[in-house]
C-alpha cells in the first residue's frame, strides 16, 4: 500500500491548521517536515518550536526529516514530537548509534542518503532502520526536478530489503508529481514525499487519490 507524506515546505503556514484538516479528511498518512540549518544544506527552514505546534494540531505521524550538520546532537529534541526522525548519512554523526538512539527514545528510525551517495553505502545499516529515505534531488530546496538515477538506488535498497526479510517503508523526496511517483513506486518506493504537487493545488483530492492507486 502506497504511502502518502505531503511536505509542509510547500504550504502557507498562516493557513496551516485549514491545509493539515484537509489532509487528514483526504487520507494522507503523515506530514513530512524539514528541518534545515544553513549548513549541511544552503537554505535554512524551521525548528523544534514549530514542530510541536504543528503537533498540537493533527493526529496525523510526523515525518521529520534533518537536514542539519551532526544531527545527533539534537535527536532528544526533536523525538520529542516526531514520529519518524529521519537524518542524513552525510551528516557527520555515527549513524549506527544515532538510528539506535532514535528507536530507543520511541520514534521510527530513517535514514536519509543524497544523490551522492551509493544505496550499498547503507546497506549495513538497514536492520536499524524503519524507515529509509533516497532524495531524488539535492537536498535543500523545494520545486527541483526529479533526478532518475534515485530509481536504480530505489531498486537496490528494495532488492536487500526483501533478502534480509525486513519490514522498512522505502521513502522518495524530490520532484513527485504523477509521472515521477509512478516510475518511483515500479521501483520500489511505498512511501512518496510531495510538495507542490499536493499542497496548494486545486486538484489535491484528484492527486491524493491517484497516489494512493500506484
Amino acid at each position: 500500500m502506497i504511502k502518502i507524506s505531503p511536505s509542509v515546505l510547500s504550504a502557507d503556514f498562516l493557513n496551516f491548521t485549514d491545509e493539515i484538516k484537509t489532509m487528514e479528511d483526504l487520507g494522507v498518512d503523515m506530514l513530512h517536515l524539514d528541518v534545515m540549518d544553513g549548513i549541511f544544506v544552503p537554505n535554512i527552514s524551521f525548528g523544534n518550536p514549530i514542530i510541536k505546534s504543528i503537533k498540537a494540531h493533527t493526529k496525523l505521524p510526523l515525518d521529520v526529516h534533518l537536514m542539519i550538520d551532526k544531527p545527533h546532537r539534537y535527536i532528544k529534541d526533536f523525538a520529542k514530537y516526531a514520529d519518524i526522525l529521519g537524518f542524513h548519512f552525510e551528516a557527520g554523526s555515527d549513524n549506527a548509534e544515532t538510528l539506535k538512539e532514535i528507536r530507543n527514545l520511541g520514534c521510527r528510525s530513517c535514514i536519509t542518503i543524497k544523490p551522492c551517495t551509493e544505496p550499498e553505502e547503507i546497506f549495513d545499516l538497514l536492520p536499524l532502520c524503519d524507515m529509509v529515505l533516497v532524495m531524488s534531488v539535492e537536498p535543500g530546496f523545494g520545486g527541483q526536478k526529479f533526478m532518475d538515477s534515485a530509481l536504480n538506488k530505489l531498486s537496490k535498497l528494495k532488492s536487500e530489503i526483501d533478502r534480509l526479510g525486513l519490514n522498512i517503508d522505502l521513502e522518495v523526496d524530490g520532484g513527485i508529481n504523477g509521472e515521477t511517483a509512478e516510475k518511483a513506486v515500479k521501483a520500489g518506493a511505498n512511501v512518496l514525499v510531495a510538495g507542490s504537487y499536493l499542497i496548494g493545488s486545486q486538484e489535491i483530492a484528484e492527486r491524493v487519490k491517484y497516489l494512493k492507486s500506484l
